[in-house]
């Protein structure tokens, strides 16, 4: 059967969710919501760089919420709240990268009654947090006895990611660090890998202290750095490194990491890559331990990053492919843990015939 599905946002994680959309089989567009401006009356397939679809795209809430859709896949920079109850209760089901990952002790009664209300499923997934921060680490953990650590971190070039005023404004690159220290990043972010922190721990049955552990470091530009939101200045903040942790009687035994970096070069502290240069890393410390490293989801250059990034479009498809499963799910809120295994599909041109 086919998924009627709406995409409600189109930057970069949505246009790439588009392009997702259609090449599955079993799902169908039949809407996109936009925040405004000139995309407003467009056609969606124009706004995702791929051919016409027929499908206009509309500010007006209401009108979605009035379309006949099994699923939403909601996208915007910031998740609503309300917006996102009001999506459910139409009887709508949302997959988002946004948040809802795990709830775990958070209350989420306000969410979970509009679930049932509207009879459908609200499902966190993504890349980080997400695949590499909880479905990678537990099915890798599988393979280990005795299990001691769990780390997931990213490596990744900032100067591909074609968001100016969030890197900017809101990751607060280019800053001094003074203004650096005092970002919401740490908090914003860790909203969504606390959670995965807290899905790792109850799966491997870790008794964590109450307190997880926050750590914010910045590197500053020692010269120059050209980037894509103007030269940062020296003294400026040019990379920065986030680390959330969940601790056992004060050791970490459960690490969430970013390494942002504006490139690799005239930055203090010296910080690198490694020989490895930019990836995803899984590592699960046990008996025997295991590390996975994953690359192709930085692009290969700047401009091939500004154009389409691969780890925007990973957080994508893994949303999209999640969207059948997430319609056949009893109503709730619905984690990697609640739901069978998603997988992707068949190029169309490799496909077997439908049945």
């Amino acid at each position: 059967m086919s998924y009627r599905v709406i995409q409600w946002a189109t930057g970069g994680v949505g246009r790439a969710a588009i392009q997702s959309i259609l090449s599955h089989p079993e799902l169908e567009l039949v809407g996109a919501w936009v925040s405004g401006g000139d995309k407003v009356g467009r056609d969606a397939g124009e706004i995702a760089g791929c051919e016409s679809l027929g499908v206009t795209a509309t500010n007006d809430t209401e009108a979605l919420l009035g379309l006949d859709a099994d699923c939403v896949v909601y996208s915007p920079v910031m998740a609503d709240r309300p917006t996102v109850i009001r999506i459910l209760e139409s009887g709508k089901n949302v997959v988002t990268p946004l948040d809802w990952f795990y709830p775990g002790q958070r209350d989420v009664s306000e969410i979970e009654a509009a679930c049932q209300r509207g009879g459908v499923t609200l499902h966190g997934t993504g890349i980080h947090p997400g695949g590499i921060t909880e479905r990678f680490p537990l099915m890798i953990s599988a393979l280990s006895r005795a299990v001691t650590h769990v780390r997931a971190e990213e490596f990744s070039d900032i100067r591909t990611y074609g968001a100016p005023f969030v890197v900017g404004e809101i990751m607060l690159f280019g800053k001094t660090p003074e203004e650096a220290a005092k970002s919401s990043m740490p908090a914003m972010l860790g909203e969504g890998f606390m959670q995965s922190i807290d899905m790792i721990a109850d799966t491997l049955a870790f008794d964590l202290d109450a307190e997880k552990q926050t750590r914010h470091e910045v590197a500053v530009a020692t010269a120059p750095i050209d980037s894509p939101i103007g030269p940062i200045a020296p003294g400026h903040v040019a990379a920065q490194r986030f680390t959330w942790q969940g601790t056992v009687r004060g050791e970490p035994v459960i690490t969430v990491r970013t390494n942002w970096f504006m490139g690799q070069e005239n930055l203090d502290p010296a910080w690198t890559f490694g020989p490895e240069g930019e990836r995803f890393e899984v590592e699960i410390s046990g008996d025997p331990s295991s590390k996975v490293t994953f690359h192709g989801w930085q692009p290969e250059s700047i401009e091939a990053g500004l154009e389409r990034n691969a780890g925007i479009v990973a957080t994508a498809v893994h949303c999209v492919s999640a969207v059948p499963y997430a319609c056949r799910a009893e109503p709730g809120i619905r984690t990697y843990l609640d739901l069978p295994l998603v997988a992707g599909r068949a190029a169309p041109s490799l496909a077997r015939a439908p049945s």
